[in-house]
């Protein structure tokens, strides 16, 4: 799942060599905290968070129902 998400975030990002993705597990849920470039952050969120709230809806459909459930955060890295 963490390919998907990775694809869709580089998708819109520019800065690719800077995103870093950090992954913690917990007891029913997996947690995703992707760091951006401050000048990619309003591409990869989008207008109102369109794009943010379309990569969790896919991750949503694309995770299987009896599996831990994805949460993706979105942050600006910092420097």
């Amino acid at each position: 799942m963490l390919e998907l998400i990775k694809y869709l975030v580089e998708t819109f990002a520019e800065d690719k060599e800077h995103i870093e993705y950090r992954v913690e597990e917990t007891e029913d849920a997996i947690n995703v905290t992707v760091l951006l470039a401050d000048s990619d952050m309003g591409k990869v969120i989008g207008k109102q968070g369109k794009i943010a709230k379309a990569i969790r809806t896919l991750v949503r459909a694309r995770t299987p129902r009896d599996s831990k459930k994805y949460n993706i955060e979105i942050k600006e890295r910092e420097a």
